[in-house]
């Protein structure tokens, strides 16, 4: 005869419910301690990334600083003044101010501030972010100018962001090729000026390297034997404010650059850039495309 099973009493049933919420309890504890451990070692790992990161970032700077240890006018001076505009070698089309005029779109033009013109002045740096911008919304404007005639353009390209170029001094870099393509190669100037804002690299970054601004040199024109130059260098002690002046090898116009940096700290409070000047008075609208060809056009009427 079939046989029922006793049904378990209420209190073996309870110390069964109790061993398997005690089995469930441990379960819960062992995943919850596995997952401790790897979330441990998963923020170790990301720390150890991050530490990495950083000290492959750290050796560049420094890598990128001894490579262009003979770049930047002082840089290893200490208590350094910037020298005066009057005390180092200029490129040939730039005015005492450390300007560099362009009153027409030859080479003749440059260097040449045409009588009775209304006068553009435009400060910049190559890595500047707003200047990229202002050159993106105004470049063809400025080139019309100049082929209207009526309006001298003074560029004035300062290296006020070399902290921003991972050791690599780019502005400096940067101003130092400007200048020689001025002096050397003046027909291709404002072209070239507009072509490394076509190329300019972001904040932060070691910016062009130098094959890479002599590159858009050439593209724009500029012959061969003038980017050969962009990495000669100069040696000697130049006159600073310090009593002893500042001894060194530096890019051929890495203190012209320096000058006119400082210069434009002492002529514009509060510098930055893009600093924006018609007939010596600061224009802020140049963000809205055409307006500062019509700032312009009205000045000259």
């Amino acid at each position: 005869m079939p046989t029922n099973d006793p049904r378990p009493t209420k209190a073996v049933r309870r110390d069964e419910a109790r061993a398997k919420a005690a089995l469930m309890r441990k379960e819960q504890e062992r995943k919850a301690k596995r997952n401790r451990i790897l979330a441990i070692s998963g923020l170790v790992v990301a720390v150890a990334a991050l530490v990495a990161v950083a000290f492959t970032i750290v050796n560049q700077n420094k890598a990128n600083q001894v490579a262009n240890a003979d770049v930047v006018y002082g840089q290893d001076a200490e208590n350094v003044v910037a020298p005066a505009l009057a005390d180092v070698t200029s490129p040939a089309p730039a005015d005492e101010q450390g300007g560099i005029p362009v009153s027409g779109t030859t080479a003749e033009d440059v260097g040449v501030v045409g009588e009775g013109d209304v006068d553009l002045t435009v400060y910049f740096d190559y890595m500047c972010p707003y200047c990229g911008e202002f050159d993106e919304i105004n470049a063809d404007d400025m080139d019309a100018m100049l082929e209207e005639g009526g309006v001298t353009i003074t560029y004035h390209p300062v290296s006020i962001l070399d902290r921003l170029a991972a050791g690599s001094s780019f502005s400096t870099r940067a101003v130092n090729a400007t200048a020689i393509v001025a002096d050397k190669s003046p027909e291709h100037f404002t072209d070239f000026v507009n072509a490394m804002f076509d190329e300019q690299p972001e904040e932060g970054t070691s910016g062009l390297s130098d094959a890479e601004i002599a590159k858009i040199a050439q593209d724009v024109g500029v012959p061969a034997e003038v980017t050969d130059t962009f990495t000669d260098t100069v040696s000697g002690t130049f006159d600073t404010d310090s009593e002893q002046g500042v001894e060194g090898t530096w890019r051929t116009f890495a203190p012209w650059s320096a000058a006119t940096t400082n210069q434009a700290g002492t002529d514009i409070p509060e510098f930055s850039t893009p600093t924006v000047l018609i007939n010596g008075q600061p224009f802020t609208g140049w963000q809205q495309p055409g307006a500062l060809k019509q700032a312009v056009d009205a000045a000259r009427s």
